[in-house]
């Protein structure tokens, strides 16, 4: 299993060039800022974030505060993929500035081994497997978790992010001050090669099973919250 799989994201114009835990720990000042300062984020769970060696995150993906709102509430700093196109102008700078991935969604090569140089050192990388915002109910997933977490041996974090979006606001919409946030953690999930699977087979079984956690711990925490994901999806058209 050592190539990238298709369909995981793009090459990153970035290169493979590993950013370092200082960026992380600005991105994270910077998230938390937001997280508790702008908006209201209520954090269950932090504990199952193992606090050692390499860690994925697995959000589900609403809204275009899941990003920062991760990365400031997560235990430890986090280097999350995020679209190549928003590394322009000032919010470029600054998410070069906080450590995190540009990734070009028509391959995803590059960006998958800058992330798995972050878990080959014993960071902590974040990849949304919906690939896209919309729904965020997890029916569907990219395999670039997967492949991270086979090839880099390190546990996976299923992340119920909830409230950043409502039903009739727009993918890119900003939430207004003070909105309720609720970020749970569930818990963590090993994945590793069975005996005699093939390694395409092997990641489809580790896909899945990815998917199916998040489906259910953002299902599980929408009923306890009371707070629900939004009904529509925007982004058919409409690459987040």
């Amino acid at each position: 299993m050592t190539g990238a799989p298709k369909g995981t994201g793009g090459s990153s114009g970035a290169g493979t060039e590993v950013p370092g835990p200082r960026a992380a720990r600005r991105g994270r000042l910077l998230g938390l800022v937001l997280a508790r300062g702008v908006w209201s984020t209520r954090v269950v769970g932090a504990e199952n974030v193992p606090l050692e060696g390499p860690v994925l995150l697995a959000p589900n993906h609403t809204g275009v505060a899941d990003g920062p709102v991760v990365a400031g509430v997560t235990p430890r700093p986090a280097h999350l993929l995020v679209k190549e196109s928003m590394f322009t102008g000032p919010v470029g700078m600054i998410l070069r500035g906080a450590g995190q991935i540009p990734v070009d969604r028509e391959g995803g090569r590059a960006a998958l081994a800058t992330a798995l140089g972050v878990l080959r050192r014993g960071g902590v990388v974040g990849v949304f497997p919906e690939g896209n915002r919309g729904r965020g109910d997890a029916a569907d997933a990219r395999a670039g978790v997967a492949w991270l977490a086979l090839n880099g041996h390190a546990p996976v974090v299923p992340v119920a992010v909830l409230g950043t979006r409502r039903t009739g606001e727009s993918v890119g919409h900003v939430p207004g001050f003070r909105r309720r946030f609720v970020v749970e953690f569930g818990a963590p999930i090993v994945l590793e090669r069975p005996p005699g699977v093939s390694g395409r087979d092997a990641l489809v079984l580790a896909n899945d099973t990815v998917r199916t956690a998040l489906a259910t711990l953002v299902a599980e925490a929408s009923a306890r919250t009371g707070i629900e994901l939004p009904t529509d999806d925007p982004n058919r058209q409409t690459r987040a």
